[in-house]
């Protein structure tokens, strides 16, 4: 007989099944098991051993053997299951305690703390790698080219992002004024300009700006710092963009050209301007008098003027300005240099624009008339200032005599006769006149260019006008009458003149 821990009993043909039962009853806890493993090997031995002498080994008995044995080896894997979680369950709530009081040693920090700081810039990222990747950028090294215009890139995904402007699509589309954009985050920042919140204010100006990127370029000007200065001209920029902006005017290419006046342009930009003139569409319009505008711009630099604020002073002169721009032109005056020079005549400008508009008196070409007289202008401008004489308003009166001018510079010029400065004199005879024109066409008296001389007398005039003056004291003629008093008058000069007593009376 074979003794168990348990439980005694005979052991005979059928003793296996039940000791197989009651071994498995045993072993449902692995501790008592093990603990007593030394005795249920012992019956395990003699088990086998039984089983070979007494021909335990039948087909059905092998079959039902199997089966046990399958169902004992899942009891066995799923106790260790259980005894593997339990153990693992203890060491996670034990590593859990141990970073608990390790947290708690260290200072705290909140969810999303930038912790890498760039020794260039100073500037923090949250990963490891956003620093790296930013690093590159004050590297300079550029290794990704673009192979349609050469722009290089210091990170790939930029030259992708780069290379959908040369595709030309533009699948992202405003809803509210209908341009396209090639990538979605431009759209968004589009859609921040109709929303008209500007919450970025300038400290210094308190200019509001839609982006906090627009803020950071705007800051740049009131630093004053222009570190990019253009090799051929040496005029210096706050910003490289504004650099290879002028750079292109040294080039002298300008690609995009008006299909309807023919007008080049260096940048499709000024191009995209420039066409909105041929629209006539002029959406901008000024709240004080009511003028249109074309650009936003333009009408932002016209409000300018209403505001009577000419910050802008001229050191030479003392004369001000609305903007910085214009004074710049200014100061060109009193260089004295003069490098636009007109082929036909041999005159030269301060300015480009300046050769350009006389260019157009040589043309003989004056596009610009007036309904009313038919008296045609060279220039737009002239025709703005003619239109006035037929309105009949004097506008600019003068405060020591009270004659009243249609325009300001004639007002400018008038004001001189009173100040009694005759700044322009004749270096022939040192004869001084109050204005330029003046002493440029006594000059042709001197110079005998372009004089005009009395047939009658033989006395020379600078100019036709005054030589037909000159005619009428050579007649009785006398053309000119005063409608209030009937008296008549060799020149229309005098007839103003003798006007003035009727005036005063």
């Amino acid at each position: 007989s074979v003794s168990c821990v348990w439980k005694d009993f005979q052991l005979h043909h059928g003793v296996s099944l039940g000791l197989w039962a009651h071994l498995k009853i045993s072993n449902r806890s692995r501790r008592v098991w093990w603990s007593n493993r030394s005795t249920n090997l012992a019956i395990w031995t003699q088990l086998s051993h039984y089983r070979e002498n007494n021909d335990f080994n039948t087909k059905a008995q092998r079959g039902r053997e199997r089966s046990r044995e399958g169902e004992r080896g899942a009891e066995r894997e799923r106790e260790e299951n259980e005894d593997r979680t339990e153990r693992e369950q203890e060491q996670d709530q034990h590593e859990a305690k141990s970073q608990r009081s390790q947290e708690a040693d260290k200072p705290h920090r909140r969810k999303g703390e930038k912790t890498y700081s760039c020794d260039e810039c100073g500037k923090d990222f949250t990963r490891a790698g956003e620093l790296k990747r930013h690093q590159l950028f004050h590297s300079g090294v550029k290794p990704y080219s673009c192979d349609l215009c050469c722009k290089s890139f210091t990170l790939a995904q930029s030259l992708k992002t780069h290379q959908l402007i040369h595709s030309g699509v533009k699948p992202y589309s405003c809803d509210l004024c209908g341009k396209s954009f090639t990538l979605a985050q431009n759209l968004k920042t589009h859609l921040l300009i109709h929303s008209g919140v500007k919450a970025y204010s300038c400290d210094v100006c308190g200019k509001s700006f839609t982006l906090a990127g627009g803020l950071k370029k705007h800051k740049v000007i009131h630093s004053e710092v222009k570190p990019y200065s253009c090799e051929l001209c040496g005029k210096s920029f706050t910003q490289a963009g504004g650099l290879k902006i002028h750079q292109l005017i040294h080039s002298g290419v300008k690609p995009y050209s008006c299909d309807l006046c023919g007008k080049s342009f260096t940048r499709a930009g000024c191009l995209k301007a420039h066409r909105l003139i041929h629209s006539g569409v002029r959406p901008y319009i000024c709240d004080l008098c009511g003028k249109s505008f074309t650009l936003a711009q333009n009408l932002k630099t016209h409000q300018l003027i209403h505001s009577g604020v000419k910050a802008h002073y001229c050191q030479f002169c003392g004369k001000s300005f609305n903007q910085a721009q214009n004074l710049k032109t200014h100061q060109l005056i009193h260089s004295g240099v003069k490098p636009h020079r007109c082929d036909l005549c041999g005159k030269s400008f301060t300015l480009a624009d300046s050769l350009k508009t006389h260019q157009l008196i040589h043309s003989g070409v004056k596009a610009f008339s007036c309904n009313l007289c038919g008296k045609s202008f060279t220039h737009r401008q002239g025709l703005k200032s003619h239109h006035i004489i037929h309105s009949g308003v004097k506008a600019h009166s003068c405060e020591l005599c009270g004659k009243a001018f249609a325009h300001n510079s004639d007002l400018q010029r008038h004001l001189v006769t009173h100040s009694g400065i005759k700044a322009y004199s004749c270096h022939f005879c040192g004869k001084s006149f109050s204005e330029k024109k003046y002493r440029n066409s006594h000059l042709r008296i001197h110079t005998r260019n372009d004089v005009y001389c009395c047939d009658q007398c033989g006395k020379p005039f600078p100019t036709y006008a005054q030589l037909q003056k000159h005619m009428f004291s050579h007649t009785e003629e006398r053309p000119y009458k005063c409608d209030l008093c009937e008296k008549t008058f060799k020149s229309p000069d005098y007839l103003k003149k003798h006007q003035q007593i009727h005036t005063r009376n």
